[in-house]
């Protein structure tokens, strides 16, 4: 079996591609750092390193490895976060949210869970456009708020706060400009951006657009006529006056989410998950998230949260 410090020692070499600077990173000897790398080869029965004098580089054996070391390093930082949160019975509730990426729906959330008599204080978390459910898997967060499809859920728990369509941004010259509503067949020869980090829109391929990484990114690539978006209607917001917006009426609707790490059962998510579900709720018929009056907004029919969960 390997031991604990093999797959961090490995990683490390394996990042750096170098001992000396490996070793120096881990704050051990070099040797020391040699003598673990091939102790671990030897378990393993494979050469994970080619070593000459000049460089250092990943066998195939040790590319694989490499993936699945980081994955293991993460579970195991993410297991001992949650093993700590579980002992801190004062703890605060950590929200990860993406700024202007909250439907509008935070101020309500907080306050009707402020109003439960278990409340906690809430930390609110900063994310990328991506990074928010990483926040979640490895502990440094407890509930993020996401968009589906965009957003992995890999490994979290989820409900959904409210289901919205999607608009088609375009500069004010574009040839869909003039119309009122526009189809996925409009927008099939169009370029789309590719979003970094995002693995399906539920939206055509993007083929060859510009990759972005946000929201303001693509607003500028639209502005120079280097591609249209197709967006959420809440991510669209707030609606600049030098573009048009329209809505795409056969388009899959988007879900704003809020997510928790599967085998996280402690009352303080619960607790947050119920306040969020009964706000979303009750904002329903104030929050026109469908554009057009054929697809207004939906909620979805909801389900009691998982009595479970505070377990």
């Amino acid at each position: 079996m390997v031991g604990p410090d093999g797959p961090e020692y490995f990683v490390a070499v394996a990042d750096e591609l170098h001992f000396g600077r490996a070793a120096a990173g881990l704050a051990i000897a070099q040797p020391a750092l040699s003598k673990a790398i091939r102790r671990l080869e030897s378990r393993l029965g494979v050469q994970l390193l080619e070593r000459s004098s000049r460089h250092v580089a990943l066998t195939p054996a040790g590319d694989a490895l490499l993936r699945h070391g980081r994955h293991a390093l993460k579970a195991v930082g993410a297991a001992a976060e949650r093993a700590r949160r579980a002992g801190d019975h004062q703890g605060r509730l950590r929200l990860v949210i993406k700024p202007g990426g909250d439907a509008n729906l935070l101020s309500g959330i907080l306050a009707a869970y402020a109003d439960r008599p278990d409340a906690r204080q809430v930390d609110i978390l900063f994310g990328g456009a991506t990074d928010r459910a990483d926040h979640v898997r490895d502990g440094r967060a407890d509930v993020a708020l996401l968009y589906a499809p965009f957003d992995d859920l890999t490994g979290l728990d989820h409900e959904t706060l409210m289901v919205e369509g999607r608009v088609a941004i375009l500069p004010p010259d574009h040839r869909l400009a003039s119309r009122s509503e526009v189809t996925l067949a409009d927008l099939a020869q169009e370029t789309l951006p590719r979003w970094k980090g995002v693995r399906w829109t539920g939206a055509p391929e993007a083929g060859q657009g510009p990759e972005v990484t946000d929201a303001a990114e693509v607003l500028h690539m639209i502005r120079l006529g280097r591609t249209v978006a197709l967006l959420p209607r809440s991510l669209a917001r707030p609606m600049h006056p030098d573009l048009v917006y329209r809505p795409v009426t056969d388009a899959p609707d988007s879900e704003l989410v809020l997510a928790w790490s599967q085998d996280d059962r402690r009352h303080l998510v619960a607790s947050f998950v119920a306040a969020a579900v009964e706000a979303s709720a009750r904002s329903a018929g104030g929050v026109n998230a469908r554009p057009d009056a054929r697809d207004r907004e939906r909620m979805p029919e909801r389900q009691p949260v998982d009595p479970h969960l505070g377990q």
